[in-house]
């Protein structure tokens, strides 16, 4: 049984980076709070929801996937076989097949490049979410006694990196 990927793209995950960002610049300077960031929004959502009712990490931003897909292949290619007519249905075969041979080929090579690099991204945006969810924790700890506002904004940095820990780990099959 497979499961759906979170992060279907590079693009997709830029969200991720924005919240490992966003903690670094967390840790680096202890006055800053939401009001600072240039993600309020999803931090408040996320302090606002809890971890409990995130779903997924995606879901804040409403990541969607747009790419080819089989329908949209073979429909151009009946619109070019419709061109030559039926009477020359073998020739088109004949004449087609290693344009489609290699072009097929070329695809599957780009996908399979594109879900490697896809892969690596993901494994390296899951250590440092890891070590940034850790370091907000210690935060949490040695800030105990901060005000109200820069904890909340460091809770909520600690709800999205756990998030974003839980759907990257999903994704890689861990």
């Amino acid at each position: 049984m497979s499961k759906e990927a979170i992060f279907q793209n590079v693009e997709s995950l830029q969200q991720v980076v924005n919240i490992i960002n966003e903690a670094a610049a967390a840790l680096n300077d202890k006055t800053r709070t939401i009001r600072e960031s240039p993600i309020p929004e999803v931090l408040a959502g996320a302090l606002g929801a809890g971890i409990g009712g995130i779903s997924s990490f995606a879901a804040l931003y409403g990541l969607g996937t747009v790419g080819l897909s089989a329908a949209g292949i073979t429909s151009g290619l009946a619109a070019i076989g419709g061109v030559v007519g039926g009477g020359m249905v073998a020739g088109v075969f004949v004449m087609a097949a290693p344009v489609v041979v290699l072009a097929g080929g070329g695809i599957l090579l780009a996908s399979n490049l594109k879900n490697k690099q896809l892969k690596q991204e993901k494994e390296r945006l899951y250590k440092e979410a890891l070590q940034k969810h850790e370091a907000i924790i210690q935060a949490l700890k040695t800030e105990a006694d901060a005000d109200k506002e820069r904890l909340d904004y460091l809770q909520s940095l600690n709800i999205l990196l756990t998030q974003a820990i839980k759907d990257l780990k999903n994704d890689l099959g861990d």
